[in-house]
């Protein structure tokens, strides 16, 4: 492989982006619940693209159906997967919910193939498996008990890995009409802005207000993940889902290895060791197969 090119580089920086934001929010919520850390780094991400909206996306270009596409896709994502992440980490925890949000790729890829009539030749298939083994074994710990994947409680982080990767889908739609990454990232952030403060003001008992701290970490959550957006958006708007989807499920890999480095939070272990490199792995498999 004598290069990266641009969707696949797009997709990698997506990818740490995505991690850091996790690494980042969790910073946060040491001060705050998850509402009211949603209150602030999506309407935060939301200013910032109408604050560049003016540079990044050409009036004269504006077409309304893919408009329309990029708020259905911003109604349930960003917004709606964060809450349903949210509930999924109450119920089973964080390990378990990282550990079934891998097959996202899977789903997009699977939405892709019956929705936009995309091609999923073998490779792709296989990186698709492997990134979601390798997350999986990512976020896996010793000893966890296995009747949490019984009963109603799956179908939450199912459901947000469903919704991730029909999101996708829907962005690759809306991108195939109207190529504007910034665009799409804008009009789904206004409607995602607009449905987490719905969310937040709905159930405004019980929340833990943000510390200076730790509104300072969402912020910057914000920031990092509207970037990942953008980012994602750039390479789905130049490449097929079943490219870009595998790569930025890898997005655990990022967080796990920060919050070991960094944050101290965990300790490698030799499964996550082994998680890593698949995961890696998986996806050189992609690039080199899309190069």
């Amino acid at each position: 492989m004598a290069y990266i090119n641009t969707p696949i580089l797009l997709a990698i920086l997506g990818t740490v982006c995505f991690g850091a934001g996790m690494i980042s929010s969790r910073l946060g919520l040491r001060d705050a619940d998850a509402r009211t850390g949603a209150a602030i780094s999506v309407p935060t991400a939301t200013l910032l693209f109408v604050i560049s909206a003016p540079f990044t996306v050409d009036a004269a270009t504006f077409n309304l159906d893919a408009a329309l596409i990029f708020a259905a896709v911003g109604l349930f994502y960003p917004a709606m997967v964060t809450l349903i992440t949210f509930r999924s980490n109450e119920l089973l925890g964080p390990t378990m919910t990282s550990a079934i949000s891998g097959t996202a790729p899977l789903f997009a890829i699977l939405a892709a193939a019956l929705l936009l009539g995309e091609q999923v030749p073998a490779q792709v298939a296989v990186a698709a498996l492997g990134v979601a083994a390798g997350v999986a074994l990512l976020s896996w710990q010793p000893g966890l008990s296995l009747h949490a994947l019984h009963g109603r409680a799956l179908l939450w982080p199912v459901g947000g890995a469903l919704l991730r990767g029909l999101a996708q889908t829907g962005a690759k739609a809306g991108l195939l009409v109207w190529a504007n990454p910034f665009a799409a990232s804008l009009i789904g952030y206004l409607v995602s802005s607009a449905a987490v403060f719905g969310a937040a003001h709905a159930r405004s008992g019980g929340r833990r207000q943000a510390s200076a701290a730790g509104k300072r970490w969402f912020i910057a959550t914000g920031i990092i993940n509207g970037a990942a957006m953008v980012l994602m958006y750039g390479a789905l708007a130049q490449a097929p889902v079943s490219t870009v989807a595998p790569i930025i499920a890898a997005y655990p890999l990022v967080t796990v290895l920060g919050s070991a480095l960094f944050l101290r939070e965990e300790t490698l272990r030799p499964q996550m060791v082994c998680g890593a490199i698949i995961t890696v792995a998986a996806v050189a498999w992609l690039a080199a197969h899309r190069t």
